[in-house]
């Protein structure tokens, strides 16, 4: 994606195709929406069908191998095979840093295979050996579930003490409560390192301008912070309904805001970790939410069972993982369990929660915090809502907790997931040994078998689970 335009020959002439008009062209072979350098994979390909050339040796981010970047070479194997390849090799050149894949493909002719140095019988289309996870089904019992979060493209964000101050502030002319329109954002830095105490300005789907107006306050700093932003894009979207986000996952809303509460993990991250939020809280598309809120569910994804697949079906943005829901979760078959099996993984899931949050925010380094503002029955702090008069406006009561003084704030800056799992002490060690104890009997497994055999079961069990709902 670090070209804006790609010039082609033709009959003697340079036409210039925009990405979006390259795109086009290549979106019914590869699906989706690959990156660039994809296209350039598949026009190798088509040179090597069409008998223009012999073999074909590219190298890419390590993105080529994961998501829908991964269908070109799922292309590649269909009409020739790969017999070469680095999966991840580190690239310093100019200041970069990055790291790549190296691919090399041809007809089928060269026999011999060659990953990372080794010598192989075959090389899976996410440049990895064994199991073939790339022909993994997606299954109907995981869907629904998990959503990358809302997209909202300009700053509708805000920092706390303005917001409170929009929050508490009343005289809309339509008499309903800003709060209907501002709520606790959260993205990937909130969930693996510190909260950063933002907030933001949403207005739903389809919600027309001028009643976003009467919410005045709200409105006008839109008017002054975002319009400009959005006017000056070339998206026909953005400039004609600038007030609105961009894609705020209504599905996914629907599904989360009734729940007690509901998991969320960083899209990218050097460690996957699982988080509970509750509502109301705007999930950024940084994190991808479950719509759950049992304890088992969330054991099972916080298992090593689960963590190891995620990695395999994943993709990787330099050194860190990259969590996509298609891929990782909805085609991960999970356990059958009993009922007493369920109980032991939400019983230990139990605990790491709590642990963690103990070590987080140790009770002796905090105080509860009650925020008050208005609030409607009608809007996203209905659970919050005491008082209410017979129009539904009442007083939110939102707890939350704070530092107790600043010395305890800057301690609290180094209490973050991602410094606990560098450290993993280990009282860590022993709880997450637990939960995969656990997990491991719910499957029927025995824990000391090694990353290949456990993905060759995933994947067995995973197709044996899409056979059974085809049928």
């Amino acid at each position: 994606n670090i070209m804006n335009a790609v010039s082609f020959r033709w009959y003697g002439v340079y036409r210039i195709l925009t990405v979006e008009e390259l795109a086009q062209i290549y979106q019914q072979r590869l699906g989706g929406k690959p990156d660039l350098c994809c296209y350039w994979f598949e026009r190798a390909r088509t040179h090597i069908a069409d008998g223009k050339c012999q073999r074909v040796g590219l190298l890419a981010t390590q993105g080529i191998r994961g998501g829908t970047n991964r269908n070109v070479l799922k292309a590649i194997k269909r009409t020739g095979d790969i017999f070469f390849a680095e999966s991840d090799r580190p690239w310093i050149l100019s200041g970069a840093n990055v790291h790549i894949s190296m691919v090399g493909f041809d007809d089928g002719t060269e026999k011999n295979r060659i990953i990372d140095g080794k010598a192989v019988s075959d090389i899976n289309p996410n440049l990895t050996i064994g199991a073939d996870t790339t022909c993994a089904i997606i299954l109907n019992e995981n869907s629904g579930i998990s959503f990358q979060g809302a997209i909202k493209r300009g700053s509708f964000d805000i920092p706390s003490q303005l917001a409170l101050t929009m929050l508490k502030k009343g005289g809309n002319p339509h008499g309903k409560p800003n709060s209907d329109v501002i709520v606790p954002y959260v993205n990937g830095i909130d969930v693996t390192r510190q909260y950063r105490d933002m907030w933001i300005i949403n207005f739903r789907d389809g919600y027309p301008k001028d009643q976003a107006s009467l919410y005045e306050t709200p409105f006008e700093h839109l008017l002054k912070n975002v319009r400009a932003e959005r006017e000056a894009t070339n998206q026909q979207k953005s400039r004609d309904e600038w007030w609105l986000h961009w894609c705020t996952r209504s599905e996914m809303t629907e599904k989360i805001i009734n729940l007690p509460r509901f998991i969320v993990t960083a899209r990218v991250a050097k460690h996957r970790i699982f988080a509970w939020l509750s509502a109301p809280s705007y999930v950024d598309c940084q994190l991808i939410a479950f719509a759950r809120s049992d304890d088992y569910f969330f054991g099972v994804l916080h298992s090593r069972i689960h963590e190891v697949w995620a990695l395999m079906q994943g993709t990787q943005l330099e050194s860190r993982p990259r969590y996509t829901p298609t891929t990782c979760f909805e085609t991960f078959p999970m356990p059958r369990a009993t009922a007493e099996q369920r109980e032991v993984i939400a019983a230990a899931a139990r605990e790491l929660n709590e642990l963690r949050n103990n070590w987080l925010k140790p009770p002796e380094w905090v105080v509860e915090e009650i925020l008050e503002f208005p609030g409607s029955l009608a809007g996203p702090w209905a659970h919050y809502v005491t008082g209410a008069d017979n129009n539904g406006i009442g007083t939110v009561r939102y707890p939350r907790l704070v530092p107790r003084d600043a010395g305890h704030r800057d301690l609290l800056a180094k209490r973050t997931l991602t410094n606990l799992y560098n450290e993993r002490p280990a009282w860590l060690d022993n709880v997450h040994r637990k939960l995969d104890a656990a997990v491991y009997t719910a499957y029927g497994w025995d824990p000391d078998i090694s990353d290949d055999e456990l993905l060759s079961k995933l994947l067995a069990l995973n197709l044996e689970r899409a056979a059974e709902e085809k049928t």
